[in-house]
C-alpha cells in the first residue's frame, strides 16, 4: 500500500491503524508526512534510531517512542528495534524499524479474529495495547538473564575460569544498558498517567497505570539481577581463594612429609668419616624403613585431621 492509498481511511469514522515496517526511503517516508500532516520535527525523531522511550504533543497528534527489545541467541544477549507510535484523533501509526520481525502479530491477530475488546475502545485503547505489548517483551529478556546467572553460578562454584570472570562483567553491562532503556520508559508512562495530553480518556488512563506499575517491576527485576550479578563477582573470587587454599594445603602437606625425610637424608649424606651407621650392614635398610614409616605416619595423621577431605 503507498502513502496515498490511506486517504481514504482516514475520510471514514472508524478507528484505523497504520502499520509502517521498516523506516523506508526519504521520498516515502516525506509522501506519509504529506498524507497526515506530519511536522518534520516528528519524522526526524522517526528516523533517528536509537532514542531514548520518550513523548512529545504535536497539537493535535501525539508521539510516542519506546524500545522493543528480544533475544538474540547469536551474542547470547538482547538485541533492540525503535518502534514509533503517532496517536491521531481516529488513526494511528506505527513505525517499525526492523521490518523482518514483528512484535504486534497478536494483536493484529485479535483484531482480525474479532477477539477481546479491542474494537470496542477508541484509538487511546489502540495505543495501550501497543505499549502493553512492547512492555511484555522485556519480561522474557529478563529470565534469559535469570537463567544465565544461575547457570554461572554453578559454574563457578564448580570450576571457576577466568571466562566466568569475562561473563560476570558481560552480564552487568548488559543489565545496566538495559535499566537504561527502562528507567525513560517509566518516565514517560508517568507523564501518560497523570495528563495524557488530553488524547487519553479517564477510562483508558487506569490502563497506562497497569502499564506503569509493570514498569517499576521491570525496574525492580533488573536491579535484582544486577544485585545478583555483583554478588557473583565475590562467588568468584571465593571459589578462586578456596582453590588456591587447597593447592597450599596440597603443597604443605607434601613439604611437611619430605621436611624430615629431607633431614635423615641430609644428615647421613655429610660423610663423615666417624659414623658408625655408616658401615652397619643394615644401615641403608633400617634408614629407609624409618623414612618411610615417618611417611605413611604423617599421611595418617593428616588424614585423621581431616586434611584431604577437600581432594575429593
Amino acid at each position: 500500500m503507498q502513502p496515498e492509498d490511506c486517504l481514504e481511511y482516514l475520510q471514514t469514522d472508524n478507528v484505523t491503524w497504520f502499520d509502517v515496517q521498516g523506516l523506508g526511503t526519504e521520498d516515502i517516508l516525506n509522501n506519509i508526512g504529506k498524507v497526515f500532516n506530519l511536522h518534520r520535527l516528528l519524522l526526524e525523531n522517526v528516523v533517528n534510531v536509537p532514542q531514548r522511550p520518550k513523548c512529545e504533543d504535536y497539537s493535535d497528534q501525539l508521539l510516542i517512542i519506546s524500545q522493543v527489545v528480544r533475544i538474540n541467541p547469536a551474542k547470547n544477549g538482547f538485541e533492540t528495534e525503535q518502534v514509533s507510535l503517532l496517536v491521531g484523533e481516529k488513526y494511528m501509526i506505527t513505525f517499525q524499524e526492523d521490518a523482518s520481525q514483528d512484535p504486534f502479530k497478536e494483536i493484529k491477530s485479535q483484531i482480525c479474529q474479532k477477539q477481546g475488546n479491542i474494537r470496542s475502545f477508541g484509538i487511546d485503547y489502540l495505543a495501550y495495547r501497543v505499549i502493553d505489548c512492547v512492555i511484555e517483551s522485556y519480561f522474557p529478556v529478563l529470565e534469559h538473564y535469570e537463567d544465565r546467572i544461575e547457570l554461572l553460578e554453578e559454574k563457578i562454584i564448580s570450576s571457576p575460569s577466568r571466562k566466568d570472570l569475562e561473563q560476570i562483567y558481560k552480564i552487568r553491562r548488559e543489565l545496566l544498558a538495559l535499566r537504561r532503556l527502562i528507567w525513560p520508559l517509566r518516565d514517560m508512562l508517568g507523564i501518560l498517567t497523570r495528563t495524557g495530553y488530553g488524547k487519553i480518556n479517564m477510562d483508558v488512563q487506569i490502563y497506562f497505570r497497569d502499564c506503569y506499575d509493570h514498569v517499576i517491576q521491570l525496574l525492580e527485576i533488573t536491579e535484582s539481577y544486577r544485585e545478583l550479578a555483583s554478588s557473583l563477582m565475590e562467588v568468584y573470587l571465593s571459589a578462586i581463594s578456596n582453590k588456591v587454599n587447597d593447592v597450599m594445603k596440597l603443597l604443605t602437606i607434601i613439604s611437611t612429609i619430605f621436611i624430615p625425610l629431607t633431614f635423615i637424608a641430609g644428615l647421613y649424606g655429610m660423610n663423615f668419616e666417624y659414623m658408625p651407621e655408616l658401615k652397619s650392614h643394615w644401615g641403608y635398610f633400617i634408614c629407609l624403613g624409618v623414612m618411610v614409616l615417618i611417611a605413611l605416619y604423617l599421611v595418617f595423621f593428616f588424614w585423621r585431621k581431616g586434611w584431604f577431605k577437600s581432594f575429593y
